[in-house]
């Protein structure tokens, strides 16, 4: 009952503050700044690697924006998971697992202005990918976050906060997992730009779940069974890599962490980041890193710079 009165309220605040938002930034976006209108393509390849386990996500999308405040994109993950996992017998193998994640549509909404800048995005994925193999949960899922930061001169400070009923990726932590339930999730940090086109992020997390939730593991290959409840303490509660399916209450996909990235963006059309990131409930220490390139202004040659 308390957690579900968390997860409530901190709907409604983001509800409250998206409207306040929106009001200010019809009237206060930025004059001049930059009109990406009409298509968009981007494509992201990146992953997370710890002493055990990888996770590797190349995910692409194109898009269409409408106007400079809102837009939608669709597209679908490619991933490559291996490592080792240790079964609820006490059997360890190594595995690994491939293929196509859920597609999904994405909407964005943003707003610049001179109190506090606005960025929300919805995204709903379609369970067509595999189930065995931890890539889906077969069931239809969704995640809105909302961002809201504020530049002072080289300093931004940022919080996000949102609702989902599955666990996304970030840049990261990708999660050697796919996960079933209501969460609410928040991070808040710090960008410093260093100048040369390199910043630095340090940021804190907090995944807050609510009910009954179910973890498909992409480490542990599926035999048609589900473990019920939490595994022993002596693996952090890392229960994807000791069963294909556990169903358990929120305490299962409970997490919280610290995070570190070094980013830099040559250009428009290019964004490497390297993080560390530490997983508080899984005792987890994980290196992730990603590339990016925006093909769409790729394509559109220097006019893009």
């Amino acid at each position: 009952m308390y957690r579900s009165t968390i997860a409530l309220l901190c709907a409604l605040m983001i509800f409250m503050l998206s409207g306040s938002l929106l009001a200010q930034g019809n009237s206060g976006s930025k004059q001049g700044e930059p009109d990406d209108r009409g298509f968009t393509a981007h494509s992201e390849f990146g992953g997370s690697v710890d002493s055990s386990e990888h996770a590797m996500e190349l995910d692409s999308n194109i898009g269409y924006n409408f106007t400079k405040h809102f837009g939608m994109n669709a597209g679908v993950p490619v991933y490559l998971v291996g490592g080792s996992s240790t079964t609820s017998s006490g059997t360890k193998t190594k595995y690994s697992t491939n293929g196509l994640g859920n597609p999904y549509v994405g909407l964005i909404l943003k707003f610049a202005n001179s109190s506090v800048n606005y960025n929300s995005t919805a995204k709903g994925f379609a369970p067509t990918a595999d189930t065995k193999k931890g890539l889906s949960t077969g069931r239809a899922t969704f995640d809105w976050n909302n961002r809201f930061d504020h530049a002072f001169s080289r300093l931004t400070p940022f919080g996000e906060a949102g609702i989902a009923n599955t666990i996304v990726d970030t840049r990261y932590f990708h999660r050697p997992f796919t996960s079933l339930g209501v969460n609410t999730h928040t991070r808040g940090g710090l960008d410093i730009d260093l100048g040369n086109n390199f910043s630095v992020t340090t940021s804190a997390y907090a995944i807050l779940p609510v009910g009954q939730q179910t973890i498909y593991s992409k480490l542990v290959p599926s035999t048609g069974g589900t473990t019920t409840g939490t595994t022993s303490n002596s693996n952090h509660g890392r229960v994807f890599q000791q069963n294909a399916v556990t169903v358990g209450s929120a305490d299962i996909a409970r997490d919280e962490g610290l995070s570190e990235a070094l980013d830099l963006s040559p250009s428009k059309r290019f964004n490497l980041e390297i993080a560390y990131n530490r997983s508080v409930h899984y005792a987890l220490n994980t290196i992730s890193f990603s590339v990016e390139v925006n093909v769409g202004k790729l394509l559109k040659g220097n006019s893009a710079q």
